[in-house]
């Protein structure tokens, strides 16, 4: 029995998108909570909690981009001929609030203001076009002759528009629970206020998402209701639940660290709702990831340097986030 290389690829590129949510989410949420924040101590607060590691943190995007292209040519060719215009908008978001990520240390007190506008903007665009990319992956392309056959506009639809929203409120909530365990404080109380109705908010939308997605796509009803999907799907509502009263209960105290685990495991439950809603297509809704994968030959040469660079990268993350653990206090930075 041969090894199943799309597959493992597939595994590989789910992994890094992961990553990348978890790793940038809360990095692209202390920029969305910026305009909660009219303190500017507290601004920088916030900033230096991510300073030591936030350019490591779209290393996964990168990977998971890299490794579409290297193991699914097909599928990078439709998916990003349909999603050009957000991706494109994802790309300038990040690029802007990474300049003024770096330029707001070192602007004066006249221009500082304009560079936290910028910082607060540019995640806020990168994050927006990041939920519109996921609404009309969701939805599906229109294929034909391997080749993405719908029209330039065909990802803006009100699923999207709300995925959009969606993602702002989920990336805010990793952002405060983020700074809760990272900060002490007038800063962290802030974050605890904002935390709980951003957590009843990711509920809500996880609920409308598992609604409207079956009702709008019979195939993912489909999916959903049959075996085994339903065994596997079965367990995460009740998890979601869960999870939600778990860390309204941890707000209630004095919380550090739990807050922010059980946001991670709330978002991976979605997560796992939409690889389970979609499996096994890499381009929604009819090209499964055999049907878009590439030669076999390439798919196993490239595999070879993905099982090198990915144990690297894995390690180097951790020692960055070992060595700048603990609490960043008031006037204290890295940069």
């Amino acid at each position: 029995m041969g090894i199943d290389l799309p597959l493992i690829w597939a595994i590989i590129i789910a992994f890094g998108l992961m990553m990348y949510v978890i790793m940038d989410g809360f990095d692209l949420g202390i920029g969305i909570l910026f305009p909660f924040v009219p303190d500017r101590d507290d601004r920088d607060t916030m900033v230096n909690t991510v300073a030591p590691v936030w350019d490591g943190n779209e290393t996964w995007l990168v990977l998971g981009g890299a490794a579409l292209l290297a193991a699914f040519p097909l599928a990078y060719s439709i998916i990003l001929s349909a999603l050009y215009f957000p991706l494109f908008l994802m790309l300038g978001g990040l690029i802007w609030r990474g300049v003024a990520f770096e330029f707001r240390f070192k602007a004066n007190d006249s221009h500082k203001p304009f560079w936290d506008k910028a910082f607060a903007w540019g995640s806020y665009v990168a994050t927006c076009s990041q939920g519109l990319a996921l609404g009309g992956f969701i939805n599906g392309f229109e294929v034909k002759d391997a080749a993405f056959s719908g029209g330039v506009l065909d990802w803006l639809t009100p699923f999207s528009l709300f995925t959009g929203a969606a993602l702002v409120v989920a990336y805010a909530l990793l952002g405060c629970t983020w700074l809760i365990m990272k900060t002490e404080g007038e800063l962290q109380r802030s974050m605890i206020k904002l935390a709980r109705p951003a957590t009843l908010a990711v509920l809500a939308i996880i609920i409308i998402v598992s609604i409207w997605t079956p009702l709008a796509h019979a195939d993912v009803a489909n999916r959903w209701f049959a075996l085994p999907n339903m065994l596997f799907f079965a367990p995460v509502p009740a998890l979601v639940l869960a999870t939600t009263w778990a860390i309204l209960r941890l707000l209630r105290g004095e919380p550090h660290v739990g807050p922010f685990l059980f946001t991670l495991f709330l978002l991976f439950l979605g997560y796992s709702g939409l690889a389970i809603s979609l499996w096994p297509n890499i381009v929604p809704p009819a090209i499964s990831i055999w049907e878009a994968a590439g030669p076999a030959e390439s798919m196993g040469f490239t595999l070879v340097g993905a099982l090198l660079v990915i144990p690297c990268i894995l390690a180097y993350t951790a020692w960055s986030y070992y060595v700048f653990r603990g609490k960043v206090k008031p006037g204290e930075g890295y940069h």
